[in-house]
């Protein structure tokens, strides 16, 4: 293929190389040269605990000799069903230290979301919270897991906090109690005990599976992204390359995107851990605790989403803290809003980094230069080392001009190796080195990208993906439903939210706290609809498929956005 035009480089600060130098390698090498550069470094705070990045390297050394021990295999998969804690930090590395691949399991998500997860991606062990084990202990007759290994915040705690904790959940009748026995339910303590350590040999990072990363998919079922090692390592090199100035001094991030995100993973934990910075896990989003512990800890890194910037912004008492220590912050998922854009400058002095990646690509494929030229509603330039063009939207092939729409296609190093035991599906979205994005975009003459439109019908809410059909299937299975349709709907605090089209049966009133309730027991929390409203029909086409967009426009020819209270930390 005849190689691109590629007008970004001459738009690249000054220190950004054009071909940064990848090595390819397995993904805990990152954490093992942390560890020999700055081993009395702390790398994990959490409340009155702390880790040096010597202790993190061993103790993950630990964990996978018992995982060894317990029968886990090279290639094997491990599920990570967790909220930002030490011990999702320490099972991560370790399971990838054991040769094993990590499957995260958003805690959020209910029980059909669980099994078919669990299924498809043949784990055979999970670690996971006491919190959580009434969910999975419901489960475990639809589900193929051999070994069952369980913590609790406590755990994660120094004395007196860890007592404390377990004595308030005690009160709260939160105490997550767990059957342990010696087989199969075993106690976190079975995977940190010991002092045998254990490093997988000879894995080959372009082809070993470091994740398998679960993505929506237009049917309502999630497709396994297949990350390798060099998948990984490539998009923390691309990442520090771009942004050469972080790392300069000892940096110190805050954890509050989710790990078992992506964006969350590769962005505040592998790139933190490869500039030897210390992480501050966030178990859940509380804008009050965030404000809290910038004003105590000084952090200065900040990776986010809007939904996130913009509920601090919120709170009543944001001028009472000093934002000041923050220096960086990087934010993906969905746009920022001009306006809370300069809100949040004003508050911390930092510019906010908005940059765009996927699932497919490990995520990052596109960052606004820090220092360089800003545009709004721009996604910014492709990393280092990643080419980006836009195509025909119909034929695919043909590379469009600057100002042209069409669908943006992207290809380098971090680009997944496909959709697990899904080779059509891999087909679809990978050609010829290229990956499909779906996303309707063009790139104007400087080489910055912009983002107009999804060609799928995704929503994006609060930073979660959100495919619309599986709602729709959920709907559908409500006795008093005839036809459903989810779109999503602009939203000042999440960006979007969903708003449900439906059309009753005949003789049948269901009603909005009916409909939401009904889903709130099938979805996880984010895509539980926000909005309903009843219709006689819907509008179709002529071989009567529903037009989704015909219903997205007429909320947009509304012009208005809903303003939600943000339920980010109940859901």
């Amino acid at each position: 293929m005849p190689d691109i035009d590629r007008p970004w480089l001459k738009h690249y600060a000054q220190d950004v190389p054009a071909s940064p130098t990848i090595v390819t390698r397995p993904v805990f090498e990152i954490l093992d040269e942390s560890a020999k550069r700055w081993p009395n470094r702390p790398a994990v705070t959490f409340q009155n605990w702390t880790i040096t990045y010597a202790r993190l390297k061993r103790l993950s050394g630990i964990v996978a000799a018992n995982l060894r021990k317990q029968g886990l295999r090279r290639g094997e998969r491990v599920a990570l069903m967790m909220p930002n804690t030490p011990q999702t930090i320490i099972a991560y590395w370790g399971v990838l230290r054991a040769g094993g691949t990590v499957v995260f399991t958003n805690p959020l998500y209910m029980e059909t979301e669980i099994v078919h997860q669990f299924r498809d991606s043949g784990a055979r062990f999970l670690i996971t919270l006491d919190l959580l084990w009434p969910k999975i202990e419901a489960l475990r007759s639809q589900l193929n897991i051999e070994k069952y290994f369980v913590t609790s915040i406590a755990d994660g705690l120094r004395f007196p906090l860890n007592l404390l904790y377990k004595l308030r959940s005690w009160r709260e009748g939160q105490s997550g109690r767990v059957a342990f026995d010696t087989t199969r339910v075993m106690p976190w303590s079975t995977l940190t005990s010991g002092i045998s350590t254990y490093t997988a040999k000879g894995l080959i990072p372009e082809k070993d599976l470091a994740l398998l990363q679960y993505t929506g998919g237009t049917t309502g079922l999630a497709k396994g992204c297949m990350i390798t090692h060099a998948n990984l390592c490539s998009n923390v090199m691309q990442c520090t390359a771009m942004l050469p100035g972080m790392g300069a001094e000892r940096e110190l991030f805050l954890g509050v995107l989710p790990y078992f995100h992506i964006y969350g993973l590769t962005v505040c934990l592998n790139l933190c851990t490869a500039l030897g910075a210390t992480q501050i896990p966030f178990p859940r989003f509380m804008p009050g605790d965030v404000l809290k512990t910038i004003h105590k800890e000084r952090p200065t890194v900040f990776p986010g989403a809007p939904s996130v910037y913009i509920s601090l912004m919120q709170q009543k008492n944001v001028g009472t803290y000093d934002l000041s220590s923050i220096k960086y912050c990087v934010s993906g998922s969905a746009p920022m809003p001009v306006e809370w854009l300069e809100m949040f400058k004003k508050a911390t002095g930092a510019e906010i980094c908005e940059g765009y990646g996927l699932s497919e690509a490990s995520p990052v494929t596109h960052i606004n230069p820090l220092g360089g030229v800003f545009k709004n509603g721009s996604i910014g330039l492709p990393v280092p080392g990643t080419d980006a063009k836009i195509v025909d939207m119909d034929l695919g092939g043909p590379h469009l001009g600057p100002g042209k729409l069409g669908e943006l296609v992207v290809r380098g190093p971090q680009i997944m190796a496909g959709y697990y035991q899904k080779p059509d599906e891999t087909a679809d979205v990978l050609r010829n080195g290229w990956l499909y994005t779906g996303d309707i975009a063009y790139m104007d003459e400087d080489g910055y990208f912009f983002i107009v439109d999804r060609k799928k019908d995704l929503i994006i809410s609060a930073g979660y993906n959100i495919y619309p059909r599986e709602i729709d299937e959920i709907l559908h299975q409500h006795p008093k439903v005839q036809e459903a349709v989810a779109v999503g709907i602009p939203c000042d605090a999440r960006g979007e939210v969903v708003k449900v089209f439906i059309v009753a049966k005949p003789g049948e009133k269901p009603t909005k706290a009916e409909i939401i309730a009904f889903c709130r027991n099938k979805l996880a929390g984010y895509k539980v609809p926000r909005q309903v409203e009843f219709r006689e029909s819907l509008p179709k086409t002529m071989v009567g498929k529903v037009l989704r967009r015909a219903l997205r426009a007429e909320e947009a020819a509304k012009g208005q956005t809903c303003a939600v209270r943000d339920t980010s930390a109940e859901d």
